[in-house]
């Protein structure tokens, strides 16, 4: 038999958030992330396509941007790691006893940033919608529910983060003025400034650089190791060294697997990678020079010529690149925009072969 005190501890998954004016819309209770809402399908932003009009979705992101039209309609550009969607409130598309009035001012009373939950139709828009990743789609909004607040002024915005040097320096030669964000602020502040289209990029990228890295040596029959990274003495010449005491002795971060890699090829194993943290305490204050900097290193056994390093080195970065310009084109478009650079061109075989 269940007592009253336990008719108050139900399944979360079935505790729902205080809503306002009836239904659909509110804030959820600290703590409440976790409710249901029959009939929607949990859906990622980025696989919301013409495919899946007319499916009923619920989807989680921050608001990256509200804008308010009259008194019953708003439009909510809900963000979603690196992909975007606009969110349509009201409009005949609110539900709830509050009426599309009371949704779509709920919605425009959204902080920028704060966690949503939006639960929709999605539909086709009339045109394309600028300024978002799914421009062939939109979410007729029937539910809508904020699960964490942002603090309404934010010391740096997502906008600003994610503009360019370029962007900025043209808007000051035109007699306009743009905020520019600069590093310091970025790394006060990294849990905003990680969430601009170019850091997503940057993250992925280098995520497919160390699988693809993994696939191709694998493939060339290497064996992928890890190596200490708190040794006793310097592992390579040329660059300084972290010191620290280890329990009353002297001892130093690893500045490369070096040493422990030809142990690795004398011990029998031919052919060796890893990919791993390398330390170098480098006297120099420049942007070129990295105290701390994920490696990628191999080693092999040389049968005959040199030149086998060679072809081996040649078919790594030749697969590396065309993997990268295969599968991460959007990536490399999105930290181009902010940090251009020049596409990098490649021959079959490099000039070494």
């Amino acid at each position: 038999m269940s007592t009253g005190d336990d008719d108050n501890h139900g399944d979360p998954l079935q505790q729902q958030p205080e809503e306002e004016d009836g239904g659909g819309y509110g804030d959820v209770a600290v703590g409440g992330g976790l409710f249901s809402v029959p009939g929607y399908e949990w859906a990622d932003v980025a696989a919301l396509g013409p495919d899946v009009a007319g499916r009923a979705v619920r989807v989680r992101g921050a608001a990256h941007a509200v804008r308010a039209v009259g008194r019953r309609v708003a439009f909510l550009v809900l963000r979603q790691g690196s992909s975007t969607v606009q969110c349509v409130v009201g409009g005949g598309g609110g539900g709830g006893g509050g009426g599309d009035a009371g949704v779509a001012r709920f919605a425009a009373g959204l902080s920028r940033e704060s966690v949503v939950d939006v639960a929709g139709v999605v539909s086709l828009p009339r045109e394309p919608v600028r300024g978002t990743t799914q421009q062939e789609v939109e979410i007729q909004v029937k539910k809508l529910y904020c699960i964490s607040k942002a603090t309404p002024n934010l010391p740096i915005s997502v906008d600003d983060a994610a503009r360019s040097e370029e962007d900025v320096v043209k808007a000051k030669a035109a007699g306009e003025q743009l905020v520019h964000v600069g590093q310091d602020k970025r790394l006060d502040f990294r849990v905003i400034d990680l969430r601009t289209p170019a850091n997503q990029a940057i993250f992925r990228v280098q995520c497919e650089i160390e699988n693809i890295f993994r696939q191709v040596l694998l493939s060339e029959g290497f064996v992928g190791i890890h190596t200490p990274k708190l040794i006793g003495g310097s592992s390579e010449g040329g660059a300084a060294v972290f010191k620290l005491d280890y329990n009353g002795q002297p001892a130093c971060l690893a500045q490369s697997p070096q040493l422990h890699k030809q142990m690795a090829i004398c011990g029998g194993f031919e052919r060796v990678f890893e990919v791993g943290p390398v330390f170098r305490a480098e006297d120099s204050n420049t942007h070129r020079h990295l105290c701390e900097f994920v490696g990628l290193d191999m080693e092999m056994a040389i049968k005959g010529h040199y030149s086998e390093v060679c072809d081996v080195v040649d078919r790594l970065f030749v697969a590396m690149f065309d993997h990268l310009n295969k599968n991460c084109a959007k990536e490399l478009e999105a930290i181009n925009r902010q940090y251009p650079f020049k596409p990098l061109k490649e021959t079959d075989r490099s000039t070494t072969s």
